[in-house]
């Protein structure tokens, strides 16, 4: 999917017609503004963008691209003019992070075969993070992946006006890989949907919930407590807990920041 950005209605329709003929999806916007309103909520595959855009320019929209952590340097941003296309305007997008600088009338045919290979080249960076994401074994969020979760619900926990609480978990050294497994398993078929559930280590598991009081963690524990006591076939363990409250006025600034209060735990 390709997101157009361009207030020019004739050069914008120009361009979409090429790209759906070709078999490629297809949003538009019309400002800057909308035009990273849109690309957070579609995550498109492609971005091209016209340099003068009515309320900023493209160059600094693909700069603010460029500083979100959902797209990084990965996202294929494409800049087109009307106006000036010389050297220093060519460097200055480039300087901004955009893969191609284009100048006014576009050569259609070339446009498409770089598209393919954009695209195609977004589509195995997102398979690699996918599988950077989650951990193949369990299901569950590795320790980057629930790092990056729980970056987006200390976000969201900050428009709300509410506290984020994370438990973590720690079986013995010497407990077995089917044990492990069974643990695994009970803490994804038993979180919340509105949790975020990671496999730190091997063997430490660890959940991030959003809106959970000190009371609710606490409920959390004992409810996991006894779901961990019948995975685990009755064996008498010490597992390892761990737990963080916060409240809207001491929310960690990210989520590496919040897993990195998860100290060494404590026998439960």
């Amino acid at each position: 999917m390709v997101l157009i950005a361009n207030d020019q209605e004739w050069t914008a329709r120009a361009v979409e017609s090429i790209l759906v003929a070709n078999g490629y999806r297809t949003f538009r916007a019309h400002t800057a503004s909308e035009t990273l309103t849109l690309a957070d909520r579609l995550d498109p595959d492609v971005v091209i963008l016209d340099q003068q855009l009515p309320d900023f320019s493209g160059t600094e929209v693909c700069r603010r691209l460029r500083a979100a952590p959902q797209f990084g340097a990965s996202l294929p941003v494409l800049i087109t003019t009307a106006g000036p296309s010389g050297r220093q305007q060519r460097l200055a997008a480039y300087e901004a992070g955009a893969w191609e600088f284009y100048g006014q009338p576009l050569d259609a045919e070339a446009l498409l075969h770089k598209l393919e290979v954009y695209a195609a080249s977004y589509a195995e960076v997102r398979r690699l993070r996918l599988g950077a994401m989650f951990d193949e074994a369990s299901g569950l969020y590795t320790r980057p992946g629930l790092t990056r979760r729980a970056t987006e619900l200390l976000g969201e926990a900050r428009r709300s006006g509410r506290g984020v609480t994370c438990v973590a978990w720690a079986l013995p050294s010497m407990v077995g890989s089917e044990a492990v497994n069974r643990f695994a398993e009970t803490l994804r078929s038993h979180g919340r949907s509105s949790d975020a559930l990671g496999r730190l280590e091997a063997a430490r598991f660890a959940v991030v919930a959003p809106g959970a009081a000190p009371e609710g963690a606490e409920r959390m524990v004992r409810r996991f407590r006894s779901l961990f006591d019948e995975a685990l076939q009755g064996a008498t363990l010490e597992i390892g807990t761990t737990v963080v409250t916060t409240d809207h006025a001491t929310l960690p600034v990210d989520g590496r920041a919040l897993l990195e209060q998860l100290s060494t735990p404590m026998a439960a």
